[in-house]
C-alpha cells in the first residue's frame, strides 16, 4: 500500500511572526494528527548558528531524525533539515515525514532507524504533482543500513556504552519509566542516530518498536519522546529538569552501572561482535538478564567480567540441557581460563552449582577443569561457601595432578601452630578437600582435631543462633568416620571444662554422637537443657537426671560430677540443702578427683546467717577434705565449725580468743559468717553457764566488733524477758557489768549502757520480793559490798527522779 507523505516548512531563524505550514499532506492524514506532529517537528538552531549560513555551513547544522507514536496509534517517520531559503528567508527547515497507519508495519518490516541513512529523504516539497520520493519502500536489503560503521562507533563510545545501553533498555519498555526522556548529548545529530543504531540490534524487536525518539531538540524536558538527541549547550538543562543526561561529547564516566546485562551488551559491542546478540536471543530466559548474554560472549570468547561471568554460570547452572556438548565445552574452558585473575566469591559459588548441573551429565573430562577450580579456590582462596565437588570427580590422572599440587599445601596449613587462631570454616573446608584429594592427614588429624573443637566452642558462643558453619561441619562428620569420632572425643574432653559452652553449643548442632562412643559427658551436655525446662528450678532433680544421662557412676569416673555441677550451677554456688546432696552422693575421693568439692566450700561460705545446716556442712568439710581447704577457706569453715559447737555447749576452752583468731585469718572474712560467729559467741557469753574466764578473756580484748554484737544480743527479747523473771541471772548480769571498771573504752561505755537501759527497765519492772531476791543473789555470789553497790545503783535511779521532781516545784513556787 502506498503511505501518507507530509511536507512541512518551519519558520525561517530570527522571524518571530511568521509561522511554519504544512505544504503537502497525503490522505488520511486529519487535521488533528497535524496540530500533534506539528510539535514534535519543530526546530531550533544550535547556539552560535548563523542565521544566513554559508552553504558549507548549512551543510553541518544538525538534522532531526524522528519516530513518533501519535494519539490515535498511529506513528510517524520523518527527517527535519536546514534548507536554503529565498531571499527574505536564507534558511527554511523542511520536514520530510511518512505516515503510518495504526496496525501497518513499516515497508520490508524494517524498523524505523533503519530509515535513518535512506537517500530518498528530501528537503523540499515536491512541485507540480510530481513522484513522490519513498524513503520507506526504497530501503537497500539487508542489515547494512542501519548497522554500517557502528563497530567503530561503539568502541569509540566505549566508556558510556553500558550506562547508555542501560537506560535505552528501561526506556523501552511497556509503560515508558517516568521521569521524562532519555537524553542522548552529542555534537553530531547524527550519533544519536548511531546510539539509535545500536539499541535497534542489541535490544529485541518489540522494545526497539517502543523506542520513539529524536536526534535533535533544543527543548527536552518539554519532549514526549521517549529518546532525544540534544546538543552540548543544552545538557546542564536537561540534568537541572531532573532528566537522565549522557554527556557522549564529555569526559568519560568515572562511575558505572549495575546493569549487568547493559555491562556485558556493551563487552559484546567492543569486541566488535553484534551478531551474538541475535545468538543470545535464541536462548531461554529473560531477554534483559546476564545469563544467556553472558554464555553466548563467553562462549565466542569474548572477556567478560566477574559478575557477568557468574551471571552465564548460574544461568547454564539451571538449565544444563540448553547448551549444546559444544558450547558447554567452550563455556567451562572460558570459565576455567587460567588468565583470569579478578574471581569473586559469588563467580565461584555460580561456578560450583554448574559444577554440580553437570557432574554426571557431562564426560568427566568437561567438568574435572571445574572441580579442579573449585578445590583450588578453597584451598587457596579460602572461600569457605563453595559447594564441593564429590570424590569421584578427581579419579584419573586429572585428580592425582590436583592433588601433588594441592596437597602439600593442605597439609601444611593444617599443621601450622596458628591453626587455633584459624576460623572453623576454614579447617573443615580443609579437611573435606583432602579427604576429596586423597590426602593423607592420619598424623596431624588428633592435634587439627583439638583445636578445631575448641575454636567451634568460640565460634558458636560468640554467634546468635546457628553457627554459620554447622552444616559444613556436618557434613564433614557424615563424610569422614574418624573425623567425626576424634571431634567427637575431644568435645567430650572439653565438656568437663567448661560443660555450659558445650551444652549451649549442643543446643544448636545436633551432632552425631549416637553410636558406640561411651561420650558421656557430651550425652550430659545434650540432656541438660530439656531437662532444665522439664524440672524447672529444681536443681536436684535436674542434677540427677543429667548424671543419669552420662550412663556412668561417678563412683567410676568422677569427672561426670564436675560435668553435671558445672551444667546445673554453672557459675553459682549450690545452697547447703545441695550442697549436702552432692556430698552424700559419691565419696569425698569422687569429689576430690573431680574437683567438685570447691563448690560445696563455696556453698557453706555462702550460706545465709539463719541456714543452720551451714556449720554442719562446714564440719563434714574439713574432715572430709582435710588437705585440699586451706587459707582463709579453712579459717572461715573452722569459724563455722566453732558456732555449731557453741550452740551445743561443748566448745574447747579459749573459745573467745578463737573466734577472733579464724576472723582474721579469715579475712576478707564473708559478712553472713562474722555474724553467725558473733552471735553465736555472744549468745554463749550472756548464758547463764558461761564460763568466768571466757567473759574475761572477752571483756579485756576490748574488741569493738565483738563487744558491739554483744551489747546487740543483750539488748534482744529474750535476754530482756529472762532478765525480768529470773532474778538470779539479773544478779549475775549486774555482777559481770560492773565487775570490770578499768577495762577498755568499747566495754565500760557498753556495761553502762547497758545497765541503764536494759538492766535497770527489768529491775523496775520486778516485784519488791525479785528485787530483794536479786540483792541478796549479789551479796551471796559475790561480797557484802557487791549488794550495797546493787543496793545504791537501784537508789539512785529513784531518787535522782524524786529530787528532780522536788527540785521542779520549788522553782514553780
Amino acid at each position: 500500500m502506498s503511505l501518507a507523505q507530509v511536507h512541512h516548512i518551519s519558520a525561517a531563524p530570527g522571524d518571530e511572526e511568521a509561522a511554519g505550514r504544512f505544504t503537502a499532506v497525503g490522505p488520511g492524514v486529519s487535521a488533528a494528527l497535524l496540530a500533534e506532529l506539528e510539535p514534535l517537528i519543530g526546530y531550533a538552531l544550535p547556539d552560535g548558528a548563523s542565521h544566513r549560513p554559508a552553504d558549507a555551513e548549512l551543510r553541518s547544522l544538525p538534522q532531526a531524525f524522528t519516530y513518533a507514536v501519535l494519539s490515535d496509534g498511529s506513528r510517524v517517520v520523518g527527517r527535519t533539515a536546514p534548507a536554503r531559503g529565498d531571499g527574505t528567508a536564507p534558511v527554511r527547515f523542511h520536514t520530510h515525514a511518512v505516515h503510518l497507519p495504526p496496525g501497518v508495519p513499516l515497508p520490508g518490516d524494517r524498523l524505523p532507524v533503519e530509515a535513518w541513512r535512506s537517500p530518498h529523504w528530501v528537503s523540499a516539497t515536491p512541485v507540480g504533482g510530481g513522484a513522490l520520493s519513498d524513503p520507506l519502500g526504497l530501503l537497500p536489503p539487508g542489515p547494512a543500513p542501519v548497522r554500517e560503521g557502528l563497530d567503530d562507533f561503539a568502541v569509540s563510545r566505549g566508556p558510556w556504552l553500558a550506562a547508555v545501553l542501560a537506560d535505552l533498555r528501561r526506556a523501552s519498555e511497556e509503560e515508558a519509566p517516568a521521569g521524562g526522556p532519555v537524553v542522548l548529548v552529542e555534537r553530531q545529530s547524527a550519533d544519536v542516530a548511531r546510539w539509535l543504531g545500536l539499541a535497534a540490534v542489541t535490544l529485541p524487536r518489540e522494545n526497539v518498536e517502543r523506542l520513539t525518539f529524536t536526534t535533535y531538540t533544543r527543548r527536552p524536558g518539554s519532549s514526549a519522546l521517549r529518546v532525544v538527541g540534544a546538543p552540548p549547550e543544552d545538557a546542564a538543562t536537561a540534568r537541572e529538569a531532573g532528566l537522565r543526561v549522557h554527556v557522549c561529547a564529555d569526559r568519560p564516566p568515572v562511575d558505572g552501572t549495575a546493569d549487568a546485562w547493559a555491562r556485558t551488551a556493551a563487552r559484546v559491542w567492543r569486541s566488535r561482535a553484534p551478531e551474538l546478540f541475535e545468538e543470545a536471543r535464541g536462548l531461554p530466559g529473560d531477554p534483559f538478564a546476564a545469563g544467556p548474554l553472558a554464555v553466548i560472549a563467553l562462549c565466542s570468547g569474548v572477556a567478560l567480567g566477574p559478575e557477568e561471568r557468574a551471571a552465564a554460570a548460574g544461568w547454564a547452572a539451571e538449565r544444563p540441557y540448553a547448551l549444546d556438548a559444544k558450547r558447554t565445552g567452550q563455556l567451562v574452558e572460558a570459565l576455567t581460563s587460567p588468565g583470569i585473575d579478578d574471581r569473586t566469591g559469588s563467580e565461584f559459588d555460580a561456578v560450583g552449582r554448574l559444577f554440580g548441573a553437570l557432574d554426571g551429565r557431562c564426560p568427566a573430562s568437561v567438568t574435572a577443569p571445574l572441580a579442579a577450580m573449585l578445590v583450588t579456590e578453597a584451598v587457596r582462596g579460602g572461600n569457605g561457601s563453595l559447594e564441593l565437588p564429590r570424590r569421584d570427580a578427581f579419579v584419573g590422572p586429572e585428580g592425582e595432578a590436583i592433588a601433588g599440587v594441592l596437597g602439600p599445601e593442605i597439609l601444611t596449613e593444617l599443621e601450622s601452630g596458628a591453626g587455633g587462631g584459624r576460623p572453623v570454616a576454614r579447617t573443615v573446608q580443609l579437611l573435606r578437600v583432602a579427604r576429596l584429594l586423597g590426602v593423607n592427614g592420619t598424623e596431624v588429624l588428633p592435634e587439627v582435631v583439638a583445636r578445631l573443637a575448641r575454636t567451634i566452642l568460640t565460634e558458636a558462643d560468640g554467634s546468635e543462633g546457628t553457627p554459620a558453619f554447622a552444616p559444613a561441619l556436618l557434613e564433614l562428620l557424615d563424610e569422614q568416620f574418624d573425623v567425626r569420632t576424634a571431634l567427637l572425643g575431644a568435645l567430650d574432653r572439653i565438656a568437663p571444662e567448661d560443660p555450659g559452652a558445650v551444652a549451649r553449643f549442643l543446643e544448636r548442632v545436633a551432632l552425631p554422637f549416637t553410636g558406640t562412643q561411651a561420650l558421656p559427658h557430651l550425652r550430659m551436655c545434650a540432656e541438660a537443657p530439656g531437662a532444665m525446662t522439664t524440672l524447672g528450678r529444681d536443681r536436684s532433680a535436674v542434677w540427677h537426671r543429667v548424671l543419669r544421662a552420662a550412663g556412668l557412676s561417678p563412683f567410676a569416673e568422677p569427672l561426670v560430677l564436675r560435668t553435671a555441677v558445672g551444667l546445673v550451677w554453672e557459675d553459682r554456688a549450690p545452697t547447703v540443702e545441695e550442697a549436702r546432696l552432692l556430698l552424700e552422693a559419691a565419696t569425698s575421693d569422687a569429689h576430690r578427683a573431680a574437683g567438685t568439692w570447691a563448690r560445696l566450700v563455696d556453698a557453706a561460705l555462702g550460706a545465709p546467717a539463719d541456714t543452720e545446716d551451714g556449720t554442719a556442712l562446714a564440719h563434714d568439710l574439713l574432715r572430709a577434705f582435710p588437705q585440699e581447704i586451706g587459707g582463709r577457706e579453712r579459717a572461715a569453715l573452722q569459724l563455722l565449725e566453732l558456732c555449731r559447737d557453741l550452740r551445743s555447749g561443748a566448745p574447747e576452752p579459749g573459745w573467745t580468743e578463737q573466734v577472733r583468731t579464724l576472723r582474721d585469718r579469715a579475712a576478707p572474712l564473708e559478712p553472713a559468717i562474722q555474724e553467725r560467729a558473733f552471735t553465736a559467741l555472744t549468745e554463749r557469753l550472756l548464758a547463764p553457764d558461761r564460763p568466768g574466764a571466757e567473759l574475761y578473756a572477752f571483756v579485756r580484748s576490748d574488741d569493738a566488733d565483738l563487744i558491739a554484737a554483744y551489747d546487740r544480743a543483750a539488748r534482744t527479747e529474750p535476754t530482756r524477758t529472762r532478765l525480768r523473771t529470773h532474778p538470779a541471772y539479773a544478779a549475775d548480769c549486774f555482777t559481770n557489768w560492773t565487775a570490770h571498771p578499768h577495762a577498755g573504752t568499747a566495754w565500760t561505755t557498753t556495761a553502762a549502757a547497758l545497765l541503764d537501759e536494759v538492766l535497770r527497765p527489768a529491775v523496775r519492772g520486778m516485784t519488791a520480793e525479785a528485787v530483794a531476791e536479786v540483792e541478796e543473789t549479789v551479796g551471796r555470789t559475790g561480797s557484802s559490798g557487791r549488794a550495797n553497790a546493787f543496793r545504791d545503783w537501784n537508789r539512785s535511779r529513784a531518787l535522782g527522779r524524786l529530787g528532780r521532781r522536788i527540785a521542779g516545784r520549788v522553782r514553780r513556787g
